[in-house]
């Protein structure tokens, strides 16, 4: 994991306590650097900084790897570049397969909270709408079908149901 000064490890000194507590959690080694380093050999990449990530970088990293380019409308790679290395591309647009992005939950989350009479949204209810958002993967999982397509009309009605029943009665006005 980075930040603007690079990858969170446990012996900088610059760091809140959410971050040395995540520097703890994700980087148990101690590496070091910045975006260079942490791609190198990597399996995963999960941005949401446009324009980021140049190509030669994701060409560093494990073999079979996951790159999430969540920035909308511009992400950290273009997904198409990011396929000629990535197994696995998710990135926050339309206009490409592996839509990652708030459209898929906040609706439904509305609703059920709305439904509930929920005067909050709590964490309780944000893990409930991200499983029922998994429980609608359908068996047609493929790379470039790794969630369920914003359009699908069962996406809101499990995450509507999903977080009104998360709620809990303190959470309500009443």
């Amino acid at each position: 994991m980075l930040d603007s000064r690079g990858i969170l490890h446990t012996g900088r000194d610059d760091m809140n306590s959410v971050k040395v507590e995540m520097a703890q959690r994700t980087n148990p080694d101690g590496r070091t650097g910045g975006l260079v380093e942490a791609l190198d050999g990597a399996d995963v990449f999960l941005g949401v900084s446009a324009g980021v990530v140049p190509e030669e970088l994701i060409a560093t990293m494990a073999a079979d790897g996951i790159v999430f380019a969540l920035s909308n409308p511009d992400p950290e790679i273009h997904p198409e570049v990011a396929a000629k290395y990535a197994t696995v591309v998710a990135t926050g647009r339309s206009d490409f397969p592996n839509q990652i992005n708030n459209v898929l939950a906040f609706p439904g989350v509305f609703r059920g909270a709305l439904d509930a009479g929920a005067r909050q949204i709590t964490e309780k209810m944000m893990v409930a709408a991200a499983e029922a958002i998994y429980s609608v993967v359908s068996d047609d999982l493929a790379l470039d079908r790794i969630v369920p397509s914003p359009l699908d009309s069962r996406v809101g009605d499990a995450v509507a149901k999903a977080v009104a029943l998360a709620v809990e009665p303190s959470d309500t006005a009443g």
